[in-house]
């Protein structure tokens, strides 16, 4: 299990970075993107999974709480970022950002009512988030 928890962190980061950086529309709208603000949220976003992964590959009682309360935070910001707007609690910001970058990208859920949809690159980001934590836990928890 530990090498699954290690693994996981790798593909939810090289799925950020492939989605980020490489146009696969509609999977993903980089026409839109500012290029200094996916460097960003890159630079924002990037060191967790390794953190994640480094915690949990050094196996060690603080190691692993440490890539556990960091795979919370991640699954906490992808709740804040995509569940909650599109539950209707967007800030402007949030909206405008949604207009801009991912208004075109696939969905598969109801758009109808909802100023922010969460999309089909970003509902793979929570799933492999939710393994994330998943597998970390566990591993935590059978150290």
């Amino acid at each position: 299990m530990t090498a699954v928890a290690v693994a996981v962190p790798l593909v939810w980061l090289a799925w950020l970075v492939v989605t980020d950086w490489v146009p696969m529309f509609p999977l993903n709208d980089l026409n839109g993107a500012n290029v200094r603000g996916r460097a960003l949220a890159a630079a924002i976003n990037y060191p967790f999974p390794l953190l994640i992964a480094a915690g949990v590959a050094l196996h060690r009682t603080w190691s692993l709480t440490a890539a556990t309360v960091l795979c919370v935070l991640v699954m906490a910001g992808h709740v804040r970022s995509w569940w909650l707007p599109y539950f209707g609690f967007a800030t402007a910001e949030q909206r405008e950002l949604y207009r801009r970058e991912y208004s075109r990208t696939w969905k598969i859920l109801p758009t109808a009512g909802h100023a922010v949809v969460i999309d089909v690159q970003h509902m793979v980001v929570g799933l492999l988030s939710l393994l994330m934590l998943a597998a970390t836990i566990v591993v935590t928890l059978t150290a």
